[in-house]
């Protein structure tokens, strides 16, 4: 994966509860050191910079599924993840929201020191990254939001996020060292998604006229004013709708947790023990992992993993959620020995899927049936929101 570019968010209210942090911390740093034990540290650096991975970790996590809060909580919860784990897991994020966003350049410095890495260089990389975004391209975004991921080996991947008081939204921005050949030309690996209409963007390469001008000083006012190509851009609405997710693949994992020859599947036994509804959401944890780019295009498809903490498309289950946790913490420690048949059947799980799918043919009309179900039995699963716990239907006596 090398995609990057930036990515539209509607803003949303309230903070993250502390019954859902300390989940995505813990996942999200499972996920993330699966993905170091399976790739190495370069490819999370490269699915950071993916701005539909990164929605996609977001709503695995059980954020709310196109919330700009994605950015700072998954953010947040990597960073708490992570840092603690520098030597053994070898990834540091420095920065983070407002006030933290200014102490990014002292804590690279502290860490370059630490890792004899070049950290006037690592500093002003960062700046050039803010300064960018913030106005060498003028979209009516202001950075507010500022996260330099470093590797010990000198790789990095700065995820940063504007805001918007006209519209509403928020924007986020995803840079990877990897694939920059220049700041001042074409620096984003890519731009995804919708038109929205004309910006002023002084890095594109067509532009390079008008950088000239400015650096010398033309009276003539450089004026540079191109489209848009595309933007990565979420719908205003909470709720999970149909089309916003591909429901052939969404189907597809649905089903497999539900298919006869799958619970049989040699590989698959060993997940066999943990019931349906927790191996429906290894099926989308283990797409996270090993699935390719083309896989993330829908985001909000991962909501069904942990719903969302805002009730969409249904309240987090945290039995599930805490299965899932336990499920991948096992598959770790045995793979610090050997490849675990855990490991393996976490894979051959999302492997099973891709062969499923290319002949399922998914019925809209079944999408809010079980949208509906989910929502109907949260409460087994001990489903929660920010509103509250999950009760049972009406009439019905909660058992658990």
């Amino acid at each position: 994966m090398i995609r990057g570019g930036y990515t539209d968010l509607p803003l949303h209210g309230g903070t993250v509860p502390k019954w859902l942090a300390e989940r995505m911390r813990d996942l999200g740093g499972a996920i993330v050191e699966t993905i170091i034990d399976e790739y190495g540290r370069s490819e999370v650096l490269s699915r950071l910079s993916d701005p539909y991975w990164f929605q996609a970790l977001g709503c695995v996590l059980g954020m709310d599924w196109h919330s700009s809060g994605i950015t700072t909580s998954v953010m947040g919860a990597l960073k708490a993840s992570l840092n603690s784990r520098l030597s053994s897991l070898g990834i540091y994020i420095c920065g983070g929201r407002g006030r933290h966003s200014k102490q990014t350049p002292q804590e690279i410095e502290k860490l370059s020191s630490r890792l004899s890495l070049p950290g006037e260089e690592l500093i002003k990389s960062s700046k050039l990254c803010a300064k960018v975004d913030n106005t060498a391209v003028q979209d009516g975004y202001q950075i507010y939001l500022h996260s330099f991921v470093l590797t010990i080996d000198g790789e990095w991947a700065v995820i940063q996020q504007g805001m918007n008081e006209n519209n509403g939204y928020a924007r986020r921005y995803h840079w990877h060292s990897k694939s920059i050949k220049s700041f001042f030309k074409n620096p984003h690996n890519a731009i995804c998604g919708l038109p929205k209409g004309q910006i002023l963007n002084l890095v594109d390469q067509r532009a390079v006229p008008a950088q000239e001008a400015i650096t010398q000083l033309s009276k003539e006012k450089p004026i540079h004013i191109i489209n848009e190509l595309r933007s990565f851009s979420m719908p205003a609405h909470h709720d999970v709708r149909g089309y916003n997710v591909d429901l052939k693949k969404l189907g597809t994992a649905l089903a497999l947790t539900q298919d006869q020859d799958t619970r049989n599947f040699e590989d698959l036994i060993l997940l066999k023990g943990l019931g349906p509804r927790t191996m429906q959401s290894l099926a989308l944890v283990s797409e996270v992992i090993y699935g390719t780019a083309s896989r993330f295009e829908d985001p909000a498809r991962f909501s069904f993993a942990h719903g969302g903490k805002d009730g969409h498309p249904f309240p987090v289950p945290l039995k599930v959620y805490d299965e899932t946790i336990a499920f991948l913490d096992k598959t770790i420690e045995k793979s610090k020995i050997q490849i675990s048949d855990k490991r393996k059947a976490l894979k051959a799980l999302h492997e099973k899927a891709l062969v499923q799918e290319k002949n399922f043919i998914p019925k809209k009309e079944n999408f809010d049936k079980y949208v509906e179900k989910e929502r109907r039995d949260s409460y087994k699963y001990g489903g929660k929101t920010v509103f509250g716990d999950a009760k049972p239907p009406s009439g019905q006596m909660c058992l658990f």
